[in-house]
């Protein structure tokens, strides 16, 4: 293994001079000019390609090779750089930089870092302002769910028409972003029917290189929007989840929503992704419900998402260690965006119990939120300063809540990752480690799915 020592700071960012920093999105046809606040317009560029082949090499690319210790501290990252060769849409050959296969197309990393690339594991593709002109959120004070379920009624066939090009233009920032895999929510109502669906799907079609699952969601109630012929259509259309949305406050009736839920699930032998907001004692319920169901029947055990879930922000001591017991027991994922507010999450417990926890962009800009960038390295760093601490071990960890808990170094600080035989599903950022691109939120330079180039800046 080489042992070229790492940049110092100065070094690092004179060498990054040489990619753009304005993030745009040239892989997908925007120029970098054309990036507004809301999406990119059409305008369009020609950048340098990255290689195409099945088989090509990256030169000079930055891999992480163990930690840095003062006495029992760990201070910094060692890296080295390597070149890269990829066939096939999996990593071939790790070799010391200078010495790759001349033969074979290749681009010039310029010491920029190679990270697992992102998962956004709770989007919605299907309803954003994304793309359009800048349009905030209504106030939501004294408003309910239903308000703005009633708000989304009137909004949803504005957005119809321009949904399809919209979803593709998601993809194309969440390319940018370094994600390369997404589970997206998608609209099941009497106001859309299926077409939300059908651009959905239309979208991802276009975007073969994007995997992304979809959830049959009944954002208007599963029983009060009278949906269950339509969701089950959906499962006959190839969807893997079986979505739901708070049973009580939407629906009204609990264990029949629930129920209702979960008999799709089983008759198509789907997963199940459910919203979950409320944070009365009615959550609660719910959730224990819900694990309680699953105890009844093992062909659901493993196969239960909990989103949001804010009820076990309001559970603590023996009330939450239980709860927790019983999510760990069914194998419960939760997908959770870490919200900054009243409540603050368990992730730290629901990790220790062996919980599978996933974060995802939820909404980039739409009628509920104007904030969301797309970026899973973002809600990283929002997990390592709520959670995990800002020494440099701790923010090299929070990264996993956005690869699928792939990181480059393990804990003893052994290169893990990259090796060959992985598939090249990657992303190159303008950073010295992982702590430095999870802390300052670093520029993604390129993005890779499973070998495939979907995203690279422009070469200043």
């Amino acid at each position: 293994m080489p042992t070229s020592p790492s940049p110092g700071r100065r070094d690092f960012l004179s060498q990054s001079v040489r990619w753009t920093a304005a993030g745009g999105l040239l892989a997908a046809g925007f120029s970098q000019a054309s990036v507004t606040a809301s999406g990119p317009s059409t305008a369009t560029k020609q950048s340098t390609a990255l290689p195409h082949q099945d088989r090509y090499l990256l030169r000079n690319v930055r891999l992480e090779e163990g930690f840095e210790r003062e006495g029992d501290e760990i201070i910094a990252t060692r890296t080295a750089l390597y070149d890269i060769s990829v066939r096939d849409g999996k990593i071939d050959r790790l070799q010391p930089a200078g010495q790759g296969d001349a033969s074979l197309p290749a681009w010039d990393a310029h010491g920029a870092l190679l990270l697992p690339a992102t998962q956004d594991m709770h989007i919605h593709l299907d309803k954003t302002f994304y793309g359009g002109p800048w349009q905030a959120p209504r106030p939501r004070q004294g408003k309910t769910i239903m308000d703005m379920i009633a708000r989304e009624q009137v909004l949803i066939p504005q957005l119809l028409p321009h949904s399809q090009a919209r979803a593709e233009g998601l993809i194309a920032l969440l390319n940018a972003k370094g994600t390369t895999r997404a589970r997206s929510h998608c609209n099941i109502d009497p106001v859309s029917g299926l077409q939300s669906l059908d651009h959905l799907q239309a979208a991802l079609a276009n975007h073969p290189a994007f995997s992304c699952e979809i959830v049959a969601f009944p954002q208007h109630g599963l029983l009060h929007s009278q949906v269950d012929g339509l969701m089950r259509e959906a499962m006959q259309r190839g969807v893997q989840y079986v979505g739901g949305l708070d049973p009580t406050s939407v629906d009204g009736a609990m264990e029949k929503s629930l129920d209702a839920m979960f008999r799709i699930a089983l008759d198509y032998q789907r997963g199940v992704d459910i919203h979950l907001h409320e944070t009365s004692a009615a959550g609660v319920a719910a959730i224990q419900y819900m694990i309680d169901t699953v105890a009844r029947n093992p062909a659901l055990k493993g196969k239960v998402t909990l989103s949001h879930g804010f009820a076990l922000a309001t559970l603590e001591g023996s009330a939450l260690a239980r709860m927790i017991e019983g999510l760990a027991e069914q194998q419960f994922s939760i997908a959770s965006t870490l919200p900054i507010g009243k409540l603050t999450m368990p992730i730290p417990q629901l990790q220790a119990a062996g919980i599978n926890v996933m974060t995802g962009t939820d909404s980039v800009i739409d009628h509920w939120s104007p904030f969301g960038t797309g970026s899973m390295l973002e809600k990283a760093n929002l997990y390592a300063q709520l959670y995990r601490g800002s020494d440099e071990f701790s923010l090299s960890r929070a990264l996993a809540i956005a690869t699928g808990n792939q990181l480059p170094l393990s804990a003893t600080g052994e290169r893990q990752w990259p090796k060959s035989g992985d598939e090249a599903s990657m992303m190159l950022v303008a950073a010295s480690c992982s702590a430095e691109a999870v802390a300052r939120i670093s520029p993604v330079v390129a993005t890779f799915s499973r070998g495939k180039a979907v995203f690279a800046l422009a070469s200043a």
